[in-house]
């Protein structure tokens, strides 16, 4: 007995992600039309919650953590 598997096994649709992206952008452009108040009102707040992100993780390339070489 013999099985053979077919890219569609899976329960995947050739071109599922399209569909996805195609949705996904489409609900973002009726929810910034339609509710652009509440988003551009939303902004600020945004940005002051990004700080502390932006310092967590995006220090990575200053050569903050110790010395790693010897004195020049």
């Amino acid at each position: 007995m013999t099985h053979e598997h077919t890219p569609q096994d899976d329960g995947s649709k050739p071109g599922g992600n399209w569909v996805f992206i195609g949705f996904i952008l489409i609900a973002g452009f009726f929810l910034l039309t339609e509710h652009r108040a509440h988003v551009l009102g939303a902004l600020p707040f945004v940005l002051v919650a990004l700080c502390p992100l932006m310092h967590l993780f995006g220090h990575g390339g200053h050569g903050h953590g110790g010395d790693k070489g010897g004195k020049s």
